[in-house]
């Protein structure tokens, strides 16, 4: 059995749900190619780790050494070693918080509950029905416990630890 299945389909339920909002309000939508800044480098999940990895792993070899080679040099904090031109180098395997980002955040639980999307989207619309809205404490539960159970399935090794930066996802060699 794959022990990639759960966080690949928890990645399609995060599509579906963004394409929905992505088209339900497509004219206050700024995302694009060249808006960038939110592309910055940061850590994962063993689990995603390993995904970024297979997908790498796919590539020619002439592309994925010059990924490896970005991301022997990238900083710890800064851009992301996928961005270039404007755009990522592995876009369709892109992280979760990738995925959504920029897309309406309900995070917090209470009074202390903070919704929090892209300055750059939603101009001019009054209100969000909760359909549009992404609890990401929900999500990010969820990619936690689908992390936990691929580290169970796993023999113990490189990919149990508790995060990965992302450039070094990139460098892992999986069997």
């Amino acid at each position: 059995m794959d022990p990639l299945r759960n966080y690949f389909d928890l990645v399609s339920r995060v599509d579906e749900l963004c394409q929905r909002i992505e088209e339900e309000f497509r004219t206050h939508l700024a995302c694009r190619k060249g808006c960038d800044a939110c592309c910055r480098h940061f850590s994962l999940f063993p689990v995603e780790a390993a995904a970024l990895a297979q997908a790498l792993d796919s590539r020619g070899a002439e592309e994925t050494g010059r990924i490896r080679s970005r991301a022997r040099l990238a900083p710890e904090e800064g851009i992301c070693p996928l961005l270039q031109d404007g755009a990522c180098l592995l876009y369709e395997a892109r992280p979760i918080i990738c995925r959504t980002h920029g897309l309406p955040l309900l995070a917090g639980t209470g009074k202390k509950r903070l919704l929090d999307w892209c300055p750059e989207n939603f101009k001019g619309v009054k209100s969000l029905p909760d359909a549009a809205v992404i609890n990401l404490d929900v999500l990010n539960t969820t990619l936690a416990t689908i992390n936990s159970l691929f580290l169970a399935e796993i023999p113990a090794g490189k990919l149990h630890k508790e995060r990965f930066l992302l450039a070094d996802a990139l460098l892992l060699d999986l069997p």
